[in-house]
């Protein structure tokens, strides 16, 4: 028998590592039966050290602003005379295909743009009244009227725009971009997340690294409060007692990091180190005090009030701190119903802070090396939907086939126009751009080639475009 003092020694580990003739030395014989042994892995660790891009890119850092919901570009931006002249009537069977609805049956009338439009600046770029910030900086942004997507609900759509993937499970935009550069910040995560409505559909799916190491997940920022939810110190914790404690939970995931190589292991060692700069880096991004009133006036922030315009001002604030990628979804562009007041309200909530923060970063010299992204996850139907069972008049449904983005910066040219769809705004009729080639050129403007940016999970090699996407040039500097 095995003294009761040793067998309490031995545990099922003991054979696997520890015993002389024990299971993991069969293993190793069975390994090295069919082969040479392959050399040792050294355990992964979280390196958010800056990295050299493909090839030198415009842009540093990117803001996305992401309408959620999906704005009309219809009523925004895409103006169209002749479906003006067919509401109330049937668009032609033609045009129209096969195409099915989720609300609105295919031969529901046509409904006119809901807001005049007008031309601006040197360029005569032609945009809806609703959104007179933006006319005052045409002439800095790319807008395209040629978006078009896979996908026609919102969660899947959502996904797939950040993803190109409509499930989820796939690394994030931003996951990829931090992936393939680093970060630049070392006391604020390299990719950021806000929100200023009541819900995104696609959930966490939109910001998450998915197969990438978790350490690649965007970081929720909180609008108002602490920005990090339980970020503070217990009361009766001061600086040292904590630092020490980090210190020592450091140490045992280290050791746990280097036995187990679990690249989760090194995420939680970084989540912790980044927590603890958080409370000094964080309270500071958030207290918008120092900046000027006039700066304020332009963004038309409150600083004490939660608001897409006070997120713009934080996102400009991050990429002065080095932030990689932010994201700010505003969700509410859902017009089924009442599109006029709907997007009216959006246009005033959104319109002059979006125009601010071009503005701002033309003004700091910080627009060249930052791309501002705006748009949503598809656009809406030139037909009317109605449907007093539901309580609808006077809205549109999701439309996949054509909607409209605008870009700024980071080496995209400006006071472009581009793309055309039908005379009713039903399909892209002129320089189509899928959602795949809108995430292939915002790579490309970082100095990402989308076709190079992979990374191999369980056995096959992934990228953000998967097999498709070309980047448009037509629209680079």
């Amino acid at each position: 028998m095995i003294p009761a003092e040793i067998s309490s020694l031995i545990t099922r580990r003991h054979f696997f590592e520890n015993c002389g003739v024990g299971v993991g030395k069969v293993a190793l014989a069975s390994l090295l039966a069919g082969g040479a042994a392959r050399p040792s892995v050294a355990a992964p660790t979280a390196d958010f050290a800056p990295r050299d891009p493909h090839f030198p890119g415009k842009a540093k850092a990117v803001i996305h602003l992401f309408m959620a919901g999906a704005p009309s570009h219809l009523d925004l931006f895409d103006y169209k005379p002749q479906l003006a002249k067919f509401e109330g009537k049937p668009i032609p069977p033609e045009i129209i295909g096969g195409q099915r609805y989720a609300f609105i049956r295919s031969d529901a009338a046509a409904l006119g743009p809901r807001f005049p439009f007008h031309k601006h600046g040197e360029s005569g770029m032609e945009i809806a009244d609703v959104m007179p910030g933006l006319a005052t900086v045409v002439d800095d942004i790319c807008l395209v009227r040629s978006i078009h997507t896979d996908q026609f609900n919102h969660a899947p759509a959502q996904i797939f725009l950040n993803t190109g993937f409509s499930q989820p499970g796939r690394p994030s935009l931003g996951s990829w971009v931090v992936y393939g550069l680093g970060a630049e910040a070392e006391d604020l995560p390299a990719f950021v997340v806000m929100s200023t409505g009541a819900g995104i559909s696609g959930g966490a799916a939109n910001w998450s690294s998915g197969f990438l190491p978790s350490v690649y997940t965007g970081v929720r920022f909180r609008n108002q409060g602490d920005p990090i939810l339980n970020l503070s110190s217990p009361a009766g914790i001061d600086s040292q007692t904590q630092r020490e404690s980090l210190d020592l939970i450091g140490q045992l995931n280290q050791r746990r990091l280097e036995a187990a190589g679990d690249p989760e292991i090194a995420t939680r060692i970084s989540a912790y180190e980044m927590a603890f700069r958080l409370q000094t880096s964080a309270p500071e991004l958030m207290d918008l005090k120092g900046e000027t009133p006039e700066t304020l006036k332009l963004y038309g922030c409150d600083p004490d009030k939660p608001s897409f315009a006070r997120a713009c001002l934080l996102a400009r604030r991050m990429v002065e701190r080095g932030v990689r990628f932010i994201n700010i979804y505003h969700e509410g562009w859902d017009a089924h119903s009442d599109l006029l007041g709907n997007h009216t309200r959006n246009c005033q909530a959104t319109d002059q802070a979006s125009s601010a923060l071009v503005r701002d970063l033309k003004q700091r010299g910080m627009l060249d090396e930052t791309l501002v992204v705006w748009g949503g996850e598809f656009g809406r139907t030139p037909m009317v939907e109605s449907n007093p069972a539901l309580g609808r008049s006077l809205g549109r449904d999701h439309h996949p086939q054509a909607y409209s983005m605008w870009f700024a910066g980071g080496g995209f040219k400006r006071g472009l126009s581009y793309g055309r769809t039908d005379e009713l705004g039903f399909h892209v009729a002129e320089n189509p751009v899928h959602i795949h080639d809108v995430q292939a050129t915002i790579l490309h403007a970082l100095g990402l080639d989308h076709e190079r940016l992979t990374y191999t999970y369980q056995g096959r090699q992934f990228r953000l475009t998967d097999i498709h996407g070309n980047v448009v040039k037509d629209l680079l500097a």
